[in-house]
């Protein structure tokens, strides 16, 4: 949810090399041929190279064509594989990009049409309705991007009873074979064997060239992405593979929108049992579209306790979050309808309320799904459908189908319009306590709130206001900051939840008036194209400071402080968040002092790294009689290597034999291919741990089945005065980078000590010495050592930091590090805020007892 940020600085422009900058003519204008423009602009085709954005677009790209496969009614079988050496394949089991040569193919010598796909832009299947009749894509530029960008990439397409093979580097053709048909020469696809399936297969490694900084795939983005389509496209078996950790999902059956829907509502309190689901399709002739073409609809909703709206747009499987006109379709069936349904039914005229569209929305979760020939979308990034052939279909469905169903579902009806009916008065109280404060002069910019240290400067695009936990540490950041553009609203206590509390309680609680007030922005949902805004609704444009920075203690009270305002701005000021203008300040963990030197360090891991640094000052490793000193940059690549070993060992160890990690660390290899190695490796690691002497548990280890994953597993069990605590080492943890890692430290350090090794630290007479036997024990004396001549100071609160220490940490822009925060999966976040702030207590109990043990640096 978070990103790390550092202060920007303005980028350097250079004239090209050998050309004066005023030097402007002919030979100026460049043509960039095949996919150089792609090189040369990535972010033009795939978005930002450098956030990871881009480099997940690139798998999107490949997938999609998958899907488009898929659609057509010839694929059901898709997976996605992320290999350890950090490329990832795509293969599908569709009809496989046609490789015949085309004969018309304006290249000498002419290509095969695989090839043509992927080194030219704007090619492809998709610019007729005969090989696609709906589809993602529409201009023929993604899987040649995907090519340009990518350091090596491999296509095998499996077609017609054989195997044919193209590679490319840099989307440049690598060992072109050429032959002479009818006097022509041609360079068709490399033929590499025979084969009784179908499909093609993608596989690519991005190139650091262009992805240098986030070029590793995330598991979590690809999931998200990957369960949506596996929703949206129901009998497609889609499965994702980290050959990295192991990690496997396989997204198969996952129930259409209709599961869709209930995914999004897992961990909430459902309302009615029956999910409303609608389907059809409608002639696009009939309404203005392309003719012999259908319309595709599919929508399905509940109800749920929330007071949040969730609904889900897509167009051809392509999100739309600013929805369109299906969602206005949707929109205009459920309010003439359901107001029907009410006035007939005479459900609201006891309360005398009127029944608006925002009140139906009210803790509504929907998943809108359109399949649409030729679809138009306001802009590249598809987030706006625009097709006004789409309305009309969509409202005339969901309105027959919306229509029976409360007919034949009463007590689903029922409770439906009750909710409705609630969140109408609910409205409507919220409308007079909003006219209260008016009237109070809160909320109407008159004035602004007595705690907030305002800044000078008036452009909110140079502004900042950090929010700030209690009056003390307000006061040194009133005196710390620059005045010009830092503002400082201290806050006393903990602030209202507002996942539990309607909007009307919401406008009681001082500290979110005083908050509501000091940001300028008013409060309110947006509104929507069917409802009109409100004098006080909110209005971004009217934000005073465009950097909204939360600074609260690193204790647990300080967490939940920041949770309850991440809370606040995500449920009641969305916009906020998704346009990048709140920040978490990262004030400093710890402060150290080692002789004259003083430094503010961010975390544990950078104390380690401290602490490491000043451990390997003067230090020398003698590995065995008369043998040369190992010192310098070469004990420090040593020392990096231990270190990554150790903090794997550390983070594993809370669901892992610490001992058994440490061992692996220390050279014991798994062999776990056969179960005949599974039983020596066993029996290996049960010796060596019981022989380790500062054993006090007598361990055993045995090979399990687990019948979660079906794979053998090595379980070790510690018996201590009649208890037995048990963990396991599944097979697949030896093939990913975890192992790696350790095995890597465990090469390093093979035979690297003998007898009479020793470490020194020092120099002359204040040198120190001790013998040792593992590399381990080297660097767990060395750093003993360095925390010895170390003193440090642990930050709890930011009251114990005067103003200057505060300034220097924490608010200057020019050293200061910033966590910018952003949403990257809505439904996980949305998740996320209803485990932890919501009603149900058993969802938020699981997750405390599964990750408690991750827990670290608590004060209580």
């Amino acid at each position: 949810m978070t990103e790390e940020t550092t202060p920007a600085s303005p980028e350097a422009t250079t004239p090209d090399q050998g050309q004066s900058p005023n030097d402007y003519g002919a030979g100026s204008i460049q043509i960039l041929e095949g996919l150089e423009a792609v090189r040369k602009r990535p972010g033009m085709y795939i978005g930002d190279t450098s956030d990871g954005t881009g480099l997940h677009h690139l798998v999107f790209e490949v997938v999609d064509n998958s899907i488009d496969e898929a659609l057509a009614g010839y694929c059901d079988d898709i997976l996605i594989t992320i290999h350890a050496d950090g490329s990832l394949s795509v293969s599908d089991n569709g009809r496989g990009i046609p490789t015949a040569v085309k004969m018309d193919d304006k290249h000498e010598p002419k290509r095969s049409a695989t090839e043509i796909a992927l080194t030219e832009l704007h090619a492809g299947g998709k610019f007729n309705q005969n090989s696609y009749k709906v589809s993602g894509g529409l201009h023929g530029v993604g899987v040649s991007c995907v090519n340009a960008l990518s350091s090596f990439l491999k296509v095998t397409v499996r077609r017609e009873g054989k195997l044919h093979e193209l590679e490319f580097s840099r989307g440049k053709l690598q060992n072109r074979a050429i032959e002479t048909v009818d006097g022509v020469e041609v360079s068709p696809m490399r033929i590499t064997g025979s084969t009784a399936q179908r499909g093609t297969s993608v596989h690519f490694l991005p190139d650091t060239d262009i992805f240098q900084q986030n070029n590793e795939f995330h598991y979590d983005i690809l999931s998200k992405r990957l369960r949506e389509l596996s929703f949206l496209n129901n009998g497609v078996r889609i499965r994702l593979l980290d050959e990295r950790t192991g990690n496997e999902e396989d997204f198969a059956g996952s129930g259409g929108v209709q599961g869709f829907v209930e995914f999004i509502n897992k961990g909430k309190q459902v309302l009615h049992p029956t999910t409303f689901f609608a389907a059809g399709s409608r002639p696009a002739e009939s309404y203005g579209g392309i003719p012999g073409t259908e319309i595709g609809v599919e929508v399905a909703m509940q109800w749920n306790s929330s007071y949040n709206e969730s609904v889900l747009c897509f167009t051809n499987n392509i999100p739309q979050r600013d929805g369109g006109t299906h969602l206005t379709g949707l929109r205009a069936a459920m309010t003439r309808v359901i107001n029907k349904y009410i006035e007939e039914n005479n459900l609201a005229k006891k309360d005398k309320v009127e029944i608006s569209g925002e009140d139906m929305r009210e803790g509504l979760s929907c998943v809108l799904s359109v399949k649409v020939p030729e679809p138009k979308f306001s802009s590249q990034t598809k987030d706006k459908l625009v097709s006004s052939e789409v309305r009309a279909p969509v409202e005339d469905i969901v309105a027959r189908a919306l229509t029976d169903f409360l007919l034949e579902k009463p007590n689903d009806a029922k409770i439906i319009c009750g909710k409705i009916v609630e969140a109408a008065k609910a409205r409507e109280a919220a409308r007079k306590a909003r006219e209260l404060t008016r009237r109070k002069g809160v909320l109407d910019g008159m004035g602004l709130p007595g705690k907030l240290a305002d800044c000078q400067e008036k452009d909110p695009a140079l502004s900042e206001i950090y929010i700030v936990e209690g009056d003390s540490a307000g006061g040194s950041a009133k005196q710390g900051r620059d005045r010009k553009f830092q503002a400082i609203l201290p806050l006393r206590g903990k602030i209202l939840n507002v996942e539990k509390a309607r909007y009307e309680k919401l406008l009681a609680s001082n500290e979110i008036l005083t908050l509501i007030t000091a940001l300028g922005t008013g409060i309110g949902r947006t509104a929507s194209e069917e409802d009109k805004p409100g004098v006080d609704d909110f209005n971004v444009a009217k934000l005073r400071y465009h950097r909204i920075i939360i600074m609260t203690d690193a204790d647990v009270d300080g967490a939940h402080i920041r949770t309850l305002l991440l809370t606040f701005f995500y449920r009641q000021m969305p916009e906020l968040v998704e346009r990048g203008h709140i920040y978490i300040a990262q004030p400093p963990l710890y402060k150290v002092k080692s002789g004259k030197e003083e430094l503010y360090l961010k975390d544990t891991p950078a104390l380690q790294q401290y602490l490491t640094r000043i451990a390997l000052k003067d230090a020398r490793l003698i590995p065995t009689d008369n043998a040369a000193a190992i010192h310098g940059e070469a004990l420090e690549k040593l020392a990096i290597t231990y270190q990554k070993a150790q903090n794997t060992i550390e983070r594993l160890s809370a669901w892992m034999d610490g001992e058994a990690l440490q061992l692996i660390a220390d050279g014991t290899h798994l062999n776990v291919e056969t179960p005949e190695q599974m039983q020596a490796t066993a029996q290996e690691l049960q010796t060596r741990l019981n022989d380790r002497p500062h054993l006090t548990e007598e361990a055993t280890v045995e090979v399990a089945h687990d019948p979660r994953t079906d794979k053998p597993v090595l379980r070790i069990s510690r018996h201590h005065h009649g208890n037995v605590k048990s963990s396991i080492i599944p097979q697949d943890f030896a093939r990913g980078a975890d192992y790696a890692t350790l095995a890597a430290a465990a090469q390093a350090f093979n035979g690297l000590l003998g007898t009479n090794a020793k470490v020194q630290r020092g120099e002359g007479e204040r040198m120190k010495e001790q013998e040792v036997r593992t590399f381990h024990q080297a660097m767990q004396w060395l750093l003993s050592e360095a925390e010895r001549t170390t003193s440090r100071q642990r930050y709890k609160g930011l009251g114990e930091m005067n103003a200057e220490q505060l300034w220097e940490t924490t608010m200057d822009p020019e050293v200061r590090r910033l966590l910018r925060v952003q949403i990257q999966d809505m439904i996980e976040a949305d998740k996320v805020f209803t485990m932890l702030m919501g009603d149900e207590v058993e969802p938020r109990r699981d997750f405390i007892e599964t990750n408690a043990l991750r827990a670290a640096n608590i004060d209580v």
